[in-house]
């Protein structure tokens, strides 16, 4: 009798405790959900509002701090001995032609306005094209072909006004000898360079006189961006196009578009950098005087440069708002077929 008593004792724990460590469990798993899908999406790079502020800081704060300790070594350089010579002989400039002539043409301040205007539309339509998944609306040929997203739609046709500009451009400085302006002719342009970038290191600005001549880091890096630069996007670009010809099976082969696409985002980001220490060196050496070289044509120094410019930026501006799909569609629908699918 007292076993039978003590049997359903020692039993009933034992039936208690069955579901106590399915629960747990349980809830343990519920709650691995959540957590790996926001491990997820940390690894698909989202991020909050607050950690790209975060972010952002932490970048600015690094680039302030780099850049302090980047002006305290070029000080620290031109004190080592031979510098000071090296800089003597070589002031960042020699000598151009004499059929460079000086001053800022008509058809350069007019590709100077087109340029910004482009470059900042084609940047942001490239972009797009790049990261939105699901396009606002679809455009399709009138001869027939593949349908594109109005995003790249809008991006191709940005790219081919573009070119036309460049083209228009270059055409125009051998037409009128001022090439030897953008096409270095002397060895001296890379110990010029080197003086030239030492002294904008050191916060020392080398001499700036873009009415009559740049300074050979000017020089090269113009260079790059009309001759190197702006090929290389327009070949890798073209070659990712729905103009390319998909059955050239050899061309492909020769060309495969992974090598287009690895080179033309990286080239975009160039661009980018380039255009940004642009005008940064623009306003910081002399605002009025290069705004009046670039848009006013004149090297008085008075207020009609900043105010086309400021103009030009009011354009971009407004070209930049007036990118979306309801006005795009009305643009793209004479050359082909607009659809929300």
């Amino acid at each position: 009798m007292a076993a039978a008593e003590r049997s359903p004792s020692t039993t009933a724990p034992a039936v208690k405790t069955v579901p106590k460590p399915a629960a747990p469990k349980t809830a343990a798993a519920a709650a691995d959900k959540p957590a790996r899908a926001k491990a997820q999406a940390g690894l698909n790079g989202a991020r909050t509002q607050g950690q790209w502020i975060k972010l952002v800081a932490l970048l600015a704060v690094g680039a302030v701090a780099a850049a302090g300790i980047l002006v305290l070594a070029a000080r620290g350089v031109t004190t080592l001995p031979g510098v000071p010579a090296f800089l003597a002989r070589y002031p960042g400039e020699y000598q151009l032609p004499a059929a460079a002539g000086s001053g800022f043409p008509w058809w350069a301040q007019w590709t100077h306005f087109m340029n910004i205007f482009l470059m900042v539309l084609i940047i942001r339509s490239g972009y797009q094209v790049r990261t939105q998944q699901k396009p606002p609306a679809f455009w399709t040929p009138k001869s027939g072909g593949k349908k594109i997203s109005i995003n790249l739609w809008l991006h191709q046709s940005l790219d081919i006004l573009w070119l036309a500009t460049g083209l228009i451009y270059v055409v125009l400085l051998f037409a009128s000898g001022r090439w030897t302006r953008m096409v270095p002719t002397s060895w001296e342009v890379f110990p010029n360079a080197l003086s030239a970038l030492l002294q904008y290191m050191t916060l020392d600005w080398p001499i700036e006189n873009g009415w009559v001549n740049y300074n050979s880091l000017q020089q090269i890096m113009y260079f790059i961006v009309v001759f190197i630069a702006a090929p290389l996007a327009a070949i890798t670009g073209a070659r990712m196009s729905e103009f390319w010809p998909k059955d050239a099976k050899k061309l492909n082969r020769i060309y495969p578009v992974e090598i287009a696409r690895a080179v033309h985002f990286p080239t975009m980001l160039f661009f980018v950098l380039f255009i940004l220490i642009h005008v940064f060196l623009v306003l910081s050496t002399g605002a009025l005087r290069n705004l009046n070289h670039m848009f006013g044509g004149t090297d008085v120094v008075n207020w009609v440069g900043f105010w086309l410019f400021a103009a030009t930026i009011a354009v971009t501006v407004a070209g930049w708002y007036a990118a979306r799909p309801l006005v795009l569609a009305l643009v793209a629908k004479p050359f082909g077929k607009v659809s929300s699918r």
